[in-house]
C-alpha cells in the first residue's frame, strides 16, 4: 500500500510548475529528435546527460521519461508522411502509414498511429507500476552466483539480439567490457590498464562514451550520408491538413478490437523486460503477431490501419517495460535506459532490488511522466501541432547537426571540466564511426560497458565465496536457472532459429 501511495505522491509531483515544465518540454524536444531522420530520443537524451550534474534528479528522470515516450512516437511520423522512419523502431509503421498518406489519407494514419501508442503507452505504464514491486521483491531472493548468471545472460540475450552478426555483436560487447576494465579494480585500491598515464587512474567516465558512441557518430554518420539532404515540402504532395483529420474514425477503431491494442501492449511490455531488444523488435513481433491472426492479412503492406496500431501500440509499451531490468537489477532494458541509468550513477544512485522502496519518491514522477505522456501529451500534441509535423523535415540539416555537434562536444567538457574526457567523446565518436559502417552495434558497446563491472565483481566475490571454486555457480539455484535459461534463449533463437515472417514488400 505504502508504494501506491508514494505513486500517487509521483502524480502530483507532476503538478509542481517547474516539473511539469520538465515534462511539457522533454516532451517537445523528443517530438522533434524522433520526427527529424537520424536524430533519436538515445541522443535526446545523450545531449541532456551534461545538463543532469545541474538539474534536480526527479526533474531529469522525469524529462528522460517525457523524451523516451516522444521520441517513441514521433518516429511514426515521417515513417508516414515521406517513408523514411524518424526512429528505427517506426520501420513497420512506415509500412502502413506511406501507402495511406499516399491514397491522402495520411492524417488519419497518424491518428491510428497516436490512438495506438496513447493505449501502447498506457499500459505498459500501468503494468510498469503494478509489476515493479513484484520484480524487486523477486530481485532480494537473487543471491551473488545468480545476480552473475543474470548479467550474464543479459550479455547473451544483447549479442544474440543482433540477427544480422552475432560475432559483431560478440566482438562490440567485449570492446565494452574491455574499455570498462581501466582504472581502478572493482574489488581492490589498484590501478590496471592506465598505461603509465595519470589521467586513466579514475578510469573512462560513461559520459564521453555515451556522447561520442550515439552522438558524435551519428553526426559524422549523416556528414558521409549525401542523401541526408533538407526534404522540399513542394515535392511532398499533401492536401491541407485539419486538425479533426487526425481523428480516427470509430468504426475502423472497432474493427480493430480493443484485445488487439491489448496484445500489442502487452508483447510490447514483456519485450521491453529483455535487455537489448529495444523498440524495433517489439514493433516487428507485435506486427508478424497482428499479420498472422488478422482475418485480412491480404491488406497489410497496402495501408491498413490494425498494422499502424499493432506495431505503435507495442514499441510504446516497450518504453515501460525497459525500466524493470534497469530499477531491479542496474541491467538496461535498450539504449535509452542505459543512458538514463547513467543520469542515475551521476547522482550517486545504484539501482538494485531495494532501490524502488528507498528511492520511491525519485522514480515514482518518473513513472507517472510515463503515464501522463502517453495518455495526455501524444494525443493533445498531435491534435495542436499536427498540422505543422511536415515542416519538421524542412530543416537544414547543415545548421541542425553543427549546433548539435557543438552542444555534444561543449556538454561533455561541462559535465567533467576535463579536456581529457572530451577528447575521449571524440575518439569514441570516430571509433564507433568506423564500427557502424563495418555493421558492428553501437549498443552492444555500451551495455558491455555498463554491465561490465558488475559482471566482474559478482564473479570474483562468487569465486571468493567458494575459494575459488567455479562450481558454485552451478550448485545455487538461482543461478542454475538463469544459466538454465541462457541455455533456452541460445538454443531457440541461434541453434533453432525462429522462421522469418514473410513481410509485405
Amino acid at each position: 500500500m505504502e508504494f501506491f501511495t508514494g505513486i500517487l505522491a509521483g502524480f502530483a509531483a507532476l503538478a509542481q510548475p517547474d516539473i511539469l515544465l520538465y515534462m511539457v518540454g522533454g516532451f517537445l524536444i523528443g517530438t522533434f529528435f524522433g520526427a527529424v531522420p537520424g536524430l533519436t530520443s538515445v541522443l535526446a537524451i545523450a545531449l541532456l546527460l551534461p545538463l543532469t550534474y545541474s538539474l534536480d534528479v526527479t526533474a531529469a528522470l522525469v524529462a528522460c521519461a517525457s523524451i523516451f515516450m516522444a521520441g517513441m512516437c514521433s518516429g511514426s511520423i515521417t515513417a508516414t508522411t515521406i517513408n523514411i522512419p524518424g526512429a528505427p523502431a517506426s520501420m513497420m509503421t512506415a509500412l502502413e502509414g506511406y501507402p495511406m498518406q499516399q491514397r491522402g489519407e495520411g492524417a488519419k494514419a497518424l491518428g491510428h498511429a497516436a490512438l495506438a501508442s496513447m493505449i501502447g503507452g498506457s499500459i505498459g505504464a500501468l503494468l510498469l507500476i503494478l509489476v515493479a514491486p513484484l520484480a524487486a521483491d523477486a530481485a532480494l531472493l537473487i543471491r551473488t552466483p545468480g545476480k552473475f548468471a543474470l548479467i550474464a545472460f543479459a550479455l547473451v540475450v544483447i549479442i544474440i539480439s543482433q540477427r544480422k552478426s552475432i560475432s559483431k555483436g560478440l566482438i562490440a560487447t567485449m570492446l565494452g567490457l574491455m574499455v570498462a576494465t581501466v582504472g581502478i579494480d572493482v574489488m581492490q585500491p589498484l590501478a590496471r590498464f592506465t598505461f603509465g598515464t595519470g589521467v586513466l587512474v579514475q578510469g573512462i567516465d560513461m559520459m564521453p562514451l555515451i556522447i561520442g558512441a550515439f552522438a558524435v557518430s551519428e553526426l559524422l554518420v549523416q556528414a558521409r550520408n549525401r542523401s541526408a539532404h533538407t526534404v522540399d515540402l513542394q515535392q511532398v504532395e499533401a492536401p491541407p491538413i485539419r486538425r479533426r483529420d487526425f481523428i480516427p474514425p470509430w468504426s475502423e477503431v472497432r474493427e480493430i478490437g480493443l484485445y488487439r491494442y491489448l496484445k500489442s501492449a502487452v508483447i510490447g511490455y514483456l519485450v521491453g523486460t529483455l535487455p537489448g531488444a529495444g523498440g524495433s523488435m517489439a514493433a516487428f513481433v507485435s506486427y508478424a503477431e497482428a499479420m498472422r491472426t488478422s482475418k485480412h492479412p491480404e491488406r497489410f503492406g497496402k495501408g491498413t490501419p490494425e498494422g499502424i496500431a499493432a506495431a505503435e501500440g507495442s514499441n510504446n509499451a516497450m518504453c515501460s517495460g525497459a525500466f524493470v531490468p534497469m530499477l531491479t537489477f542496474g541491467i538496461p532494458g535498450d539504449p535509452t535506459t542505459a543512458i538514463v541509468l547513467g543520469v542515475l550513477v551521476i547522482n550517486g544512485l545504484q539501482p538494485g532490488p531495494q532501490f524502488m522502496d528507498s528511492q520511491l519518491h525519485l522514480v515514482a514522477p518518473m513513472f507517472a511522466a510515463l503515464m501522463v505522456s502517453a495518455l495526455v501529451m501524444v494525443p493533445l500534441t498531435l491534435y495542436l501541432l499536427g498540422p505543422y509535423f511536415l515542416k519538421i523535415v524542412s530543416i537544414r540539416r547543415d545548421v541542425l547537426y553543427s549546433s548539435i555537434a557543438m552542444i555534444a562536444l561543449v556538454g561533455s567538457y561541462v559535465a567533467t571540466y576535463s579536456l581529457f574526457q572530451m577528447a575521449l567523446a571524440l575518439i569514441f565518436g570516430i571509433v564507433a564511426y568506423f564500427m557502424r559502417r563495418q555493421d558492428y552495434p553501437t549498443v552492444c558497446l555500451l551495455l558491455g560497458f555498463v554491465l561490465g563491472p558488475s559482471l566482474e565483481e559478482y564473479c570474483r566475490r562468487a569465486l571468493s565465496i567458494s575459494d575459488g571454486n567455479p562450481m558454485i555457480f552451478l550448485t545455487s539455484p538461482d543461478s542454475v536457472f538463469f544459466l538454465g535459461l541462457t541455455a533456452v534463449f541460445f538454443y531457440f533463437m541461434v541453434i533453432r532459429k525462429p522462421k522469418a515472417t514473410p513481410l509485405p514488400s
